[in-house]
């Protein structure tokens, strides 16, 4: 079993285009069933079958694990079978047969215009010449708030990867896909601001081209990032959250003031519509919310 993880974890790295974490993910999910099996006394590819995944997932539910995280076992389990099945390792592609538990989609968390404003003042203030940090973090929120990227995505960014001529960035998405994304003027002074003034004061031989790098002169991390934003948001109405709830307020913004829905679904770089659609329910409980709240006979 444990080489069949280890081969596995080759071809979902090199041959599925999965990104990291989805990788990471799903060899995590499969080692706890490794491990469950063990507990079993089963240690075969051989012994694995519908009953043993069946009892895992239903051992997993008795934990509380929430719907998504079943879900995603399911999917962890159904590519394995398949490339097990493929490989004539199993008599039967078993994750054929599971029925994966449809994940309830929570609406995302978004932040108010208001508490984005206060925050970007806040920055604003902080941002000066004597202090790199102060420029950097505005750099930061500006951008992810104005593209909508993932913490990924801008942390992966290179100074290249900027088009200041017209104000967009080359991000790399999941699955290794590429696309421009735009930005506002806001972004592009704090970011200019960031590039003149202060990357300077940190860069050293081991920066190279990252965009954002720390006081060591390396690539600034996406726990860096989530620590900046989850403190910031603490100290709004909005609460504690991380950088994705910037990608939430971005693409909600946009809709609410007239954006196409396939705009912003390449904005954000979304495979599937659908999982766009999501921000058009948040609209709609703001529209829902300003009725109740407005209309004399609501």
């Amino acid at each position: 079993m444990r080489n069949a993880l280890a081969a596995y974890a080759v071809h979902l790295e090199a041959g599925r285009g999965y990104s990291v974490n989805t990788v990471k993910s799903y060899l995590s999910d499969l080692e706890s069933l490794a491990e469950f099996m063990a507990q079993q006394k089963f240690d075969s590819i051989a012994d694995l079958n519908l009953e043993i995944i069946r009892d895992w997932l239903w051992e997993a539910s008795q934990k509380g694990l929430a719907k998504s995280s079943l879900a995603r076992k399911s999917a962890a389990i159904r590519s394995f079978t398949s490339w097990l099945f493929k490989l004539d390792q199993i008599e039967a592609d078993y994750g054929l047969r599971l029925r994966s538990p449809k994940a309830g989609r929570a609406l995302p968390k978004v932040v108010s215009r208001e508490s984005l404003a206060q925050i970007f003042d806040h920055l604003a203030v902080l941002a000066l010449d004597n202090n790199p940090n102060g420029i950097r973090d505005l750099a930061v929120v500006e951008l992810l708030y104005a593209s909508g990227a993932r913490v990924s995505e801008l942390v992966g960014l290179d100074i290249e990867s900027i088009d200041f001529d017209r104000n967009v960035m080359r991000v790399l998405g999941k699955g290794g896909k590429e696309r421009m994304v735009p930005f506002g003027q806001p972004a592009r002074e704090a970011l200019a601001n960031w590039l003149r003034v202060a990357r300077p004061q940190y860069a050293n031989d081991s920066s190279g081209q990252a965009l954002l790098i720390n006081s060591r002169g390396q690539r600034i991390g996406v726990r860096q990032v989530y620590s900046l934003v989850s403190k910031l948001l603490e100290a709004t109405p909005t609460g504690a959250a991380g950088p994705h709830a910037l990608r939430h307020s971005a693409a909600t913004h946009l809709l609410d003031g007239g954006a196409d829905l396939r705009a912003v679904q390449e904005l954000l770089g979304h495979a599937s519509l659908g999982t766009t659609q999501i921000y058009t329910h948040v609209s709609i409980d703001r529209l829902r919310e300003g009725y109740q709240n407005a209309h004399p006979r609501a």
